[in-house]
């Protein structure tokens, strides 16, 4: 299989509407060495910026995958699977956002396959809903995937699956400055949420795919998350949704 030629990639996933934090990735990025920018869905929703969100995403010629809350923003699925706090920042989402981020999220595909790397905002099973969370999950994602490397969102939590030669999986969590050598066995793996982290830590996280060095590392980015509470707060957004991002749940 054909890889990809030699390039240093920021993967990034979940920005939620969240221009601080993106703009805080996007220039951490760029001190990197970062030369694209794969996006792997759930670009707006829960936070207040979804278009100037979708704008970074297009000057950037970012190479998105669709999410959940992007296709329930423009009405391609329901929001009956949400949760309510969800389900209220979406509807808020979609009366807003204007005709240039609603064609943007409609065009955007489910799955994308490059040289050796899969990219998907769920799972290759269920692209928008599942998590990849469980080992059934994990086996009906790995079935799936026709190249050696995938890469998924959803979850917002930064995580290496590997599928061993026995049939298992390995499971780790990364952390900030954590490097992942690409090697013979199949990997998942998720860089965790842009705009609203759920393993702790506030701060934005990401990964830095190197195709020369096989490499993947990941980062973590502090952002102005007050700047983000108060736009959410003057625009009416959920309180819920507010002060979660100071806990990183």
């Amino acid at each position: 299989m054909v890889g990809l030629p030699s390039m240093r990639v920021a993967v990034i996933s979940d920005v939620h509407s969240n221009l601080a934090a993106l703009d805080a990735v996007l220039s951490h990025a760029e001190t990197q060495g970062v030369e694209q920018i794969w996006h792997l869905g759930d670009g707006v929703g829960y936070g207040p910026d979804p278009d100037a969100v979708i704008q970074r995403m297009v000057e950037t010629a970012a190479a998105s995958v669709m999410g959940n809350h992007d296709a329930a923003a423009v009405g391609l699925i329901p929001r009956d699977e949400f949760n309510p706090l969800a389900a209220k920042a979406n509807a808020w989402t979609a009366e807003r956002i204007n005709e240039e981020s609603k064609s943007f999220l409609m065009g955007l595909p489910h799955i994308e396959r490059k040289g050796l790397y899969t990219r998907v905002h769920g799972t290759l099973r269920s692209p928008l809903w599942e998590y990849l969370v469980t080992v059934e999950a994990a086996a009906a994602h790995f079935a799936a995937q026709e190249t050696p490397y995938s890469f998924v969102g959803h979850t917002h939590i930064p995580l290496v699956i590997t599928e061993l030669a026995t049939g298992r999986f390995d499971v780790l969590a990364s952390d900030d400055g954590a490097v992942v050598d690409l090697g013979e066995e199949r990997v998942c793996i998720n860089p965790g949420s842009v705009g609203q982290p759920r393993d702790g830590d506030p701060r934005s996280s990401y990964a830095i795919l190197d195709t020369a060095a096989t490499t993947v590392t990941f980062h973590r980015v502090p952002y102005d998350v007050r700047a983000t509470q108060r736009r959410m707060r003057e625009l009416g957004l959920p309180e819920q949704l507010a002060a979660r991002l100071a806990r990183g749940r």
